[in-house]
């Protein structure tokens, strides 16, 4: 039977990812041990108020930048993002030694409660029930909340479980889904001080 496996790293947890296509220029860096600050700018106004509670309830500090093909709508730009912040977060993460890997939390906006549930496991996966009672959110389509959130487990290589408890409003339904993500993640990339350098698997890696 083998033990865990130590990994001593001071790395700091910061990445910048750029991706480029036909479709859309994306460059996304991420501090996941900031204080929250954001700088965003996607063209697209509420899914910048989306990130905005990534960044300020995962206490990430975020930089986006996105142009896209918005002409056609903003399915390739919301996915993209969604990739590149993945690839980011991966990258940033490294090993994963000494994170505390799982990550859960509950958040309420008036009518509206939704939990979220991270794994970072190494294999992709998403889980997301919510029934928007809306299909537009100002310029935001709610069906890109669930692309945003397949990019992001593709590339992060995570598994995540999003479900909306109850709420009637779609601007509170999206918003406590992407505040709750915010809070699992950060819930998940903390340092463990009892599993310090160790890596959260019985496996010995992730």
């Amino acid at each position: 039977m083998t033990g865990p496996v130590l990994v001593h790293t001071n790395s700091p947890r910061v990445a910048e990812i750029k991706r480029d296509t036909k479709e859309t220029q994306i460059r996304v860096r991420v501090n996941l041990d900031g204080s929250g600050a954001a700088k965003l700018s996607t063209g697209i106004g509420f899914f910048d108020h989306m990130l905005d509670q990534i960044a300020r309830h995962g206490l990430i500090d975020l930089e986006i930048e996105a142009v896209g093909d918005l002409h056609i709508d903003g399915h390739h730009t919301v996915e993209d993002v969604g990739i590149t912040l993945g690839q980011a977060v991966a990258k940033a993460v490294g090993d994963k030694s000494g994170i505390r890997r799982y990550g859960h939390a509950y958040v309420p906006l008036d009518e509206a409660l939704s939990r979220v549930v991270v794994d970072f496991s190494g294999r992709p996966g998403l889980v997301m029930d919510v029934d928007f009672k809306s299909g537009m959110i100002g310029g935001f389509d709610t069906q890109l909340a669930f692309e945003f959130f397949q990019g992001f487990v593709n590339h992060a290589l995570v598994t995540l479980h999003i479900d909306n408890l109850r709420g009637h409003n779609a601007h509170h339904q999206c918003e406590t889904i992407f505040k709750a993500f915010a809070r699992a993640l950060r819930a998940a990339l903390e340092h463990d001080t009892r599993m310090a350098g160790v890596i959260p698997s019985t496996k010995g890696s992730l």
